[in-house]
């Protein structure tokens, strides 16, 4: 396949277990690059998470964050477009979701990401890893007054005790619409607007810059990349993904500890 595009999701996936970026997996970056490819991030993760990578993996142009709400220029720092959750859709869904579980958390992405505001109690049982962001930074918000009461780009709910797919499952039987939620591997579940996945953020890029799906290859390993690796040309999934996440892909690669992402690459630009 003619490749133009390359679009890669980032924890589990191009980054080792560690959160960083190999030298191989840099070096095949840069040769895809020097080709005149496109390497774009496409993540759960907002700027602020991006950041702390960038200059390891070279990312200097197009980003797709919080699963494809938001298109940012990581240099510039124009957004092409951002898809926002309703306040009333996530006031309604918060409402049946806590009816039915006590002792949820939530947390709203607004802004562009840059501004995250937290449920009183969210940060307690927060760690750095979770956001890229320093629990201590978070503070804590009346949750009806502050958190549920602006639209948000992604709103994060977890629970201290009940793992994200409980919380995923109990969800998507509550038989409410209006929203996409899914899982990331993060500890917690993520809404994002109605119809909006790394798939449809993806596509409207690549519309954006003149590129054709059939010349994009995507990798992923979670829930959240399904909907890109069957939207893609060409679709990736790592050796650790889920049997879901696998199905949904063309191929499989290595894991992320074996630089699986690079291998595939350097296959393809032979």
């Amino acid at each position: 396949m003619t490749v133009r595009l390359i679009a890669t999701d980032l924890d589990g996936t191009l980054l080792d277990s560690s959160s960083g970026v190999s030298v191989r997996t840099r070096s095949a970056l840069d040769a895809a690059r020097d080709r005149g490819i496109h390497v774009v991030p496409v993540t759960a993760r907002q700027p602020i998470g991006l950041r702390a990578i960038a200059a390891d993996a070279a990312f200097d142009g197009w980003a797709l964050c919080s699963n494809g709400a938001y298109a940012v220029h990581l240099v510039d720092g124009r957004m092409l477009f951002a898809e926002e959750l309703p306040a009333d859709t996530i006031r309604t869904l918060a409402d049946a979701l806590r009816a039915s579980i006590p002792g949820l958390l939530f947390a709203s992405v607004r802004e562009g990401g840059e501004t995250f505001v937290a449920q009183h109690g969210y940060a307690e049982i927060a760690d750095v890893s979770d956001h890229k962001r320093d629990p201590e930074t978070m503070g804590g918000v009346p949750l009806d007054r502050q958190v549920l009461s602006a639209p948000s780009l992604k709103l994060v709910i977890r629970h201290p005790e009940l793992a994200p797919p409980t919380l995923f499952e109990a969800l998507r039987s509550l038989g409410l619409t209006g929203f996409e939620a899914t899982l990331s591997g993060a500890p917690f579940v993520e809404v994002m607007a109605e119809g909006v996945t790394k798939a449809t953020g993806l596509a409207r890029l690549c519309d954006h810059l003149g590129i054709d799906r059939a010349e994009v290859i995507a990798f992923g390993d979670a829930l959240n990349d399904v909907e890109m690796l069957r939207w893609a040309g060409r679709g990736v999934a790592m050796a650790h993904a889920a049997t879901l996440v696998q199905d949904a892909a063309d191929e499989t690669t290595s894991s992320n500890d074996e630089d699986g992402v690079a291998r595939v690459i350097e296959r393809l630009l032979g």
